[in-house]
């Protein structure tokens, strides 16, 4: 609800502005030591990113509520923002966007932590749970541009708004495609922040899926097995889709202003 919402937010806020905080029973301030400040900003931060791959990753909806107190907490603290954006980062290398090159006297295993998977005891976690801890990510980040908090004053521009999911996007399509991961990580980003970008750039957003659908689509084809078509079918299902009907939908979750009455 609403009104949880707006606890959770207090709560983080005072704690990031000094003031003691009840948690676990505790009394807690970030003043009780020199560098308490910097450890909650970072610890905050991982949580929050952990939240994408965890909560999001499973439960779509999820990504608004994190998203907007995510956003209204980098809007009054910004270091929160940058080190949100360096866990993202190193979590999910797609959401820079950047696929790293295996470089010489890089083990493979090393490799593949660059490239996102989780190894445990040399074992690398299976391909459709890393495709699902990167689509949580990548809804988190469409979900946090496109949010703002309603409660804040709101005198300046959003910390890190949607020119930097055009921007994204944009820099995804200049990159050569990387089978499975680019058709799924493009469809979530479209399905969560779409119909955003199509209201802010309107005749540009309408040209960039005509590119995708006559440029890019057939790329991702070129590169794509047979067993790994599904995540390229459902976006090109969703592009012909929007294209017909001149229209991308609201995303299922998006937070309404009953919302905040709850």
């Amino acid at each position: 609800a609403g009104s949880q919402l707006r606890e959770i937010f207090d709560k983080i806020n005072n704690l990031l502005s000094g003031k003691s905080v009840v948690s676990g029973g505790r009394t807690v301030s970030v003043t009780q030591h020199p560098q308490g400040l910097d450890f909650v900003y970072y610890k905050l931060a991982e949580k929050f990113v952990n939240q994408g791959e965890e909560e999001v990753a499973s439960h779509h909806d999820s990504a608004f509520p994190i998203a907007v107190v995510a956003s209204g907490i980098w809007e009054i603290h910004p270091r929160v923002g940058d080190l949100f954006l360096a866990h993202l980062h190193k979590k999910c290398p797609y959401s820079v966007p950047f696929y790293p090159a295996l470089k010489e006297g890089t083990s493979m295993e090393e490799y593949q932590r660059m490239l996102g998977y989780q190894v445990k005891d040399s074992k690398v976690e299976e391909q459709d749970h890393f495709l699902k801890r990167m689509s949580g990510l990548i809804r988190l980040y469409a979900a946090i541009i496109q949010l703002r908090w309603p409660y804040g004053n709101k005198q300046g521009p959003h910390p890190h708004g949607l020119n930097y999911g055009w921007r994204w996007l944009a820099q995804m399509l200049n990159m050569e495609p990387l089978a499975d991961v680019t058709a799924t990580l493009l469809l979530d980003f479209l399905e969560v922040c779409g119909n955003a970008l199509m209201k802010q750039y309107q005749v540009q957003f309408w040209k960039m899926m005509v590119l995708i659908q006559e440029d890019y689509i057939p790329r991702i084809e070129a590169i794509t097995s047979s067993g790994q078509m599904g995540s390229l079918m459902r976006f090109k299902q969703f592009l012909e889709k929007c294209l017909q009907q001149k229209e991308v939908p609201l995303p299922k979750g998006a937070l309404q202003s009953s919302f905040w009455r709850s």
